[in-house]
């Protein structure tokens, strides 16, 4: 997998990644902080809040940033956003009232939503080889989960020896650093607008059968994070007695599935294609969550048990997250990548806008085994219905783009005939 490193556009992308996640994982913490000082014993609401304003940035702005990326240099519109991240991030310790909290939190969301489809859009392109594109997928995913374990450990590092403050300083600091490593690749130029007809994201994902199935099995992801993300304190807390220290413990059994599932997707995907992974793995989704919904009406849930549910729902979730991109890119012509990957953003993230509420009110409301019960409905009809929308196709079947051209190139497996030159 970390032979794709070589490609040395990728290397520093890859690493800009890196350090922007890095400091978006001090960002969380921080921004839970100030939301306690700020706010007290209603800093939940004030996270929750936060939380919808980012969704509705992603799901809004997404869309609107392909036409900026239509109209700006790629590398130009990249470093722009993450100077604009920094520049949030290094307010937000100012901030007197929770208002403008939202305020910053809508701008830095918004400067997110341009930046990560974008982003994407780059990569398949390059790195044109399938094989090259799948490993760079399984990093990505090991990132996102390794920021989900580490930054943590370092907040809580950095907290023993400054304020939560700093943190904020920290998040900047990341932001500026992926800039400069974006600032240090050339981007492949997109073809002059004018020569392609402009490409709606939306209308792709209506007309191809595989978005279509992508889409509801990120139906199935969203109803699995809600559940974990929302509810996995209430679990631990006052369904299991357990203290402060084991929902981190909880939140890593997750990550760690999910790093696992990025780590052997690479070799499973080339064996048997995306539908075979992803659908599969929206029906784990659903019989986990069905599972944890079954043990919490019975009173059977274990602290053993809920490790292992989350390990499981992780593994399945990762499962659905690290193709998505070589799906995505594998449907869209090289013109069309923005959109479908704006469009990929917004519709996805949408989907929480459905569940997190889902997830916290409904435990509130009639206990959290409904609340999983209800999340188990969703994942399954999502699976049943990617069933249906994404037709299973012949292994022979040649990958083409929404307009017919080729997608990612396979790296060919075939033997070379006797006595031709190797490659």
């Amino acid at each position: 997998m970390l032979a794709v490193l070589r490609h040395r556009a990728y290397r520093r992308l890859f690493a800009a990644q890196v350090v922007a996640l890095a400091g978006t994982g001090l960002a969380t913490v921080a921004l839970g902080l100030l939301a306690y000082d700020l706010a007290g014993a209603r800093a939940g609401a004030v996270l929750g809040t936060a939380l919808a304003v980012k969704m509705l940035a992603y799901l809004l702005v997404g869309p609107a940033a392909t036409a900026l990326a239509e109209r700006l240099p790629r590398r130009t519109l990249l470093v722009a956003m993450d100077v604009a991240r920094a520049l949030v991030a290094l307010a937000l310790p100012f901030v007197t009232e929770v208002w403008q909290v939202y305020g910053l939190v809508l701008v830095l969301q918004s400067a997110s939503a341009a930046f990560t489809p974008t982003f994407q859009a780059v990569i398949p392109e390059i790195l044109p080889d399938e094989a090259d594109y799948t490993k760079a997928l399984s990093l990505s995913r090991l990132a996102y989960d390794m920021e989900s374990l580490f930054s943590p450990a370092l907040a809580a590092a950095l907290l023993s020896l400054v304020g939560y403050q700093w943190l904020f300083t920290g998040t900047a600091a990341g932001f500026a650093a992926s800039a400069l490593l974006v600032v240090s690749v050339v981007l492949p130029k997109l073809a002059p607008r004018g020569k392609v007809k402009r490409a709606n994201g939306f209308r792709l994902y209506a007309a191809v059968p595989r978005l279509r199935g992508l889409i509801l099995a990120h139906l199935a992801v969203a109803a699995a994070t809600a559940m974990v993300v929302v509810n996995t304190v209430v679990l631990v807390r006052d369904v299991l007695g357990r203290g402060d220290g084991d929902t981190a413990v909880a939140l890593g059994a997750c990550g760690t599935g999910s790093m696992l599932a990025a780590l052997a997707l690479p070799r499973l995907l080339a064996r048997t294609g995306d539908r075979a992974v992803m659908l599969p793995a929206a029906a784990v989704l659903a019989a986990g969550l069905s599972v944890l919904a079954a043990a919490l009406r019975w009173e059977l849930l274990g602290w053993t048990g809920l490790l292992v549910l989350w390990a499981v729902l992780g593994a399945a979730t990762g499962a659905i997250l690290t193709p998505t991109g070589r799906l995505v890119a594998s449907a869209a012509a090289p013109h069309e990548r923005p959109a479908a990957f704006a469009a990929q953003f917004s519709l996805s993230h949408g989907w929480f806008l459905l569940t997190y509420p889902a997830a916290g009110w409904l435990a509130a409301q009639a206990g959290t085994g409904t609340g999983a019960a209800a999340l188990a409905a969703a994942a399954a009809a999502a699976w049943i219905a990617g069933t249906v929308v994404w037709p299973a196709e012949p292994v022979s079947t040649p990958r083409t783009c929404g307009d017919g051209s080729p997608g990612p190139r396979r790296r060919s497996r075939r033997p070379a005939a006797p006595g031709a030159p190797r490659r």
